[in-house]
């Protein structure tokens, strides 16, 4: 099926739900069993049955095989934040002695998680260049566990080559991770790409309305119970109705990605012509570095971009964000709103420099009509003057 159409009937089944077009709510902590042999000869290791609400419910279930199937990979886990997702994968591979590879654009709170618990916990972290692809060899170490990749960085956009990287990494039989919210299942199909381990931040583009935080791990078959047994470690659960209001936002990702994808790319065409702004970092733009590898793997680009603005002081900088009526200042996306932060990129970084020359901010573009969204802009760039 096409995926539209994948979107529209999985994650269901009115067979087993009394008619139903929608998953119900299982609320439950208890699942009794009709008879001790039964309790006795529970299998631990499987994941998709009812033994424990803590494991998940039908309504869990149906969520993670929706977002598996969309993705490609063998079956997900959801778990209660983009973070969780994170943390459970890393620790799935990394241990004491080991040694973890990490792109030095990855998102700041998986950061300081490898700086510290990770390294508090005798495990060796190493950041590389995200452009580095094959050359990833030259930095593994015969006690490398795992090269954890983020596509593109969610402040600075590098797009990392991660077929490149993947195959390097199967050559000596290393797993890798990636975070790949920003691509999501719908325009990313991370294992056909070398991908053995996905990770989302599912509060953003998955939910789709700013109204439930998660996460989800989906893996190939060899690294399933490994991931799925460091989670159940963890006492990671998430509840029935957010998995329903979950695989509600799921069900639409589509359509809306698509519609804030030619937003987005609207608004950052208007934006590569305003002299306030030196470039834009977007992917699904020609002029970006990295297009071409963007066009060759991904399928869509998320509505999430940054732009380099020409020099300014901070307090221009603060008169242009804050004179902005249609964008929250917010850490977030993947919602239908948009949003604007100012980070500081320059501060997270060790295997590369950022020193673009001027003030960087980050966008996400929402559902709003992008004409509303320029004049918005339009109106705030004129403070920096």
């Amino acid at each position: 099926m096409k995926k539209d159409t994948l979107l529209t009937h999985i994650g269901r089944d009115p067979a087993r739900t009394q008619g139903t077009v929608n998953m119900p709510v299982y609320r439950t902590s208890t699942v009794v069993f009709p008879d001790l042999e039964s309790y006795e000869t529970r299998d631990p290791d499987d994941f998709k049955s009812m033994r424990y609400g803590i494991h998940g419910t039908p309504t869990t279930f149906a969520f993670e095989d929706a977002v598996a199937r969309m993705e490609g990979g063998y079956q997900a886990v959801a778990v209660p934040s983009g973070l969780a997702a994170i943390t459970a994968a890393l620790c799935t591979f990394a241990k004491n002695g080991d040694h973890l590879l990490v792109t030095d654009s990855a998102y700041a709170p998986t950061r300081l998680f490898c700086e510290r618990q990770l390294r508090a916990n005798g495990i060796e972290v190493e950041y590389y260049d995200p452009l580095i692809g094959a050359g990833i060899g030259r930095l593994i170490k015969p006690n490398t566990k795992a090269v954890f990749c983020e596509a593109p960085g969610s402040l600075t956009f590098e797009m990392q080559d991660i077929p490149a990287i993947a195959a390097v990494a199967h050559a000596r039989n290393i797993p890798v991770l990636a975070d790949t919210t920003w691509g999501t299942p719908y325009f990313f199909r991370s294992f056909e790409h070398g991908v053995d381990v996905s990770i989302h931040a599912a509060t953003k583009y998955i939910v789709g309305h700013s109204d439930v935080l998660m996460g989800v791990i989906v893996t190939n078959k060899k690294c399933w119970l490994p991931v799925r047994h460091t989670v159940a470690d963890f006492g990671y659960c998430v509840s029935p109705d957010d998995c329903y209001l979950a695989l509600r936002g799921f069900r639409t990702i589509g359509v809306r990605m698509k519609q804030q994808m030619a937003n987005a790319i609207t608004v950052a065409n208007w934006l590569q012509g305003r002299a306030e702004v030196q470039r834009v970092l977007f992917p699904a733009l020609e002029s970006d570095p990295g297009h071409a590898i963007w066009k060759r793997d991904f399928e869509g680009a998320a509505s999430l971009f940054g732009v380099v603005l020409q020099p300014a002081s901070h307090a221009q900088l603060a008169a242009f964000v804050d004179a902005l009526k249609l964008f929250g200042i917010g850490s977030s996306w993947g919602g239908y709103e948009s949003l604007i932060t100012a980070p500081h990129p320059e501060k997270m970084r060790s295997a590369t420099t950022w020193n673009p020359g001027g003030p960087t901010i980050r966008l996400h573009i929402g559902l709003e009509d992008p004409a509303d969204l320029i004049a918005d802009l339009e109106q705030a760039l004129n403070r920096l003057h």
